[in-house]
């Protein structure tokens, strides 16, 4: 490789208007379609998924092996995030994101055609995990790339604002998800739920990523993956190739962003990602199916709590944004978090009450205050934290890592724990825990606000 290596630029050219409303959009869609995927199984899990995958066992440990199928989809998340978040910060953004959207939603409208327990036996439980590894495996990078997208098209004084958009798009994708099982719940008997009704959201999915699609195809590239340094003729060139280059010039003007030693942005920003994912994983997952399950609460008042939360957080995520933009990343990290901490305890007793009002009121609470809130902070400070030459692969690494460790492990230990227990407590202290994490997590980080994206370096 005997090309030279771009003069060193920081300036970001900015997009018209009309190409960053489209990379919006995109972003929004493709995060949405994720997160409809996301919830329509987990709700399922929740609710359908033990009774006609799993049927039988008893309702407790079907509970835990729905949760089980449902964590497992986060092992092929990782393995897409590294294949694909590598793919984007070899060969740019606009590719992988097209790819990651046809795979999600290919295999989520297959589970909705899938025989059950009761016509093949055992299996259906095994063609259910297989769709849900290829789900994964293209969900694994889908929101990583669309944040990095919109981070990068952002204007930097915008830019909490703008890229808040993704949470908006995951906000939008729980509650289509979540009003249609509150809907289909409510309205059906419980012998068409399980016979027919539960296919319904899974097939419906299909409309959006057809929509999805057809945004992408005309994307733009990313403005600051065409101003990297390292990026020759739309590919990113490997060390062997950027040594070459430099050697032939004389200097290199990225060598120091090539040997900053890896490793710290990526952990503090892991311990950002835990709050969120794994508050994420109690209160919008196993909740409802405890609820309905543990407590035996009717099964349409935590799927309609949910509905209520994210219609709430229409406003609290834009909200998040300007302020996280005023005042900056760390300041809104430290009392949101402490905040969730100081409600767990609240939450659960408010959960355990009986009263399905003070029930819906802890669970929108606790929606925006410890899952959406961080969210929408989460999208930008993330991608700050990463120079430009592995931005999507480490954030699509930080965010999958923390969501095997918190969203897709926390469900299953919360089951295993409060069975053992018979107890609410392990909930509260799951939450608390999740919390402190990222509390620590900002407490020690940089403040990130209005970062350069062109940067290759990490911010620490």
């Amino acid at each position: 490789m005997t090309e030279s290596i771009a003069p060193p630029t920081t300036k970001v050219e900015p997009k018209p208007t009309r190409e960053l409303a489209k990379v919006a959009v995109s972003g929004w869609l493709g995060t949405a379609m994720e997160f409809m995927d996301f919830q329509l199984y987990s709700l399922a899990a929740a609710i359908v998924f033990n009774k006609i995958f799993f049927p039988e066992v008893s309702p407790v440990i079907g509970l835990i092996a729905a949760m089980a199928t449902y964590g497992v989809g986060y092992v092929a998340r990782l393995v897409g995030a590294i294949y694909f978040g590598r793919m984007g910060d070899r060969i740019g953004r606009k590719k992988v994101l097209f790819i990651t959207i046809a795979l999600m939603g290919a295999s989520t409208t297959l589970i909705g055609v899938l025989p059950t327990y009761a016509m093949i036996g055992i299996w259906a439980p095994i063609m259910l995990v297989a769709l849900r590894l290829i789900q994964g495996f293209g969900a694994g990078a889908e929101i990583a790339g669309a944040t990095v997208m919109l981070a990068e098209f952002a204007p930097a004084r915008r830019r909490g604002l703008i890229s808040s958009l993704v949470c908006l798009g995951t906000n939008s994708g729980t509650l289509a998800a979540s009003a249609l099982w509150a809907i289909l719940v409510s309205v059906l008997p419980e012998d068409q739920l399980l016979s027919w009704g539960w296919r319904i959201p899974f097939l419906a999915s299909f409309v959006l990523m057809i929509f999805a699609v057809w945004i992408r195809r005309s994307l733009k590239e990313s403005p600051v993956f065409e101003q990297r340094e390292d990026v020759v003729d739309g590919v990113a060139l490997s060390k062997n190739e950027i040594a070459h280059a430099a050697e032939l010039k004389g200097t290199s003007t990225i060598e120091a962003a090539l040997h900053q030693r890896k490793g710290k942005s990526f952990l503090i920003a892991l311990g950002l990602r835990f709050g969120q994912a794994g508050n994420s994983g109690l209160v919008q997952t196993f909740l409802i199916g405890y609820l309905a399950t543990v407590l035996l609460v009717d099964k349409s008042v935590g799927t309609t709590a949910i509905v209520y939360g994210s219609l709430l957080g229409f406003i609290t995520i834009p909200i998040m944004g300007i302020l996280g933009d005023r005042f900056g990343r760390k300041p809104l990290y430290l009392v949101l978090s402490a905040l969730t901490a100081l409600f767990a305890v609240p939450m659960m007793l408010m959960i355990t009450s009986g009263n399905t009002t003070v029930i819906t009121i802890a669970i929108v609470l606790g929606l925006n205050l410890g899952v959406l809130s961080l969210f929408a902070m989460e999208s930008v400070t993330m991608a700050e934290f990463f120079g430009a030459r592995t931005r999507f692969t480490q954030l699509a690494l930080a965010k999958e890592i923390g969501g095997i460790l918190a969203t897709a492990i926390g469900p299953l230990l919360a089951a295993t724990l409060t069975a053992v227990t018979g107890h609410w407590w392990p909930l509260a202290a799951m939450l608390v825990g999740y919390s402190l994490i990222t509390m620590v997590s900002a407490a020690i980080g940089p403040e990130v606000r209005g970062r350069d994206m062109v940067r290759l370096e990490d911010a620490v």
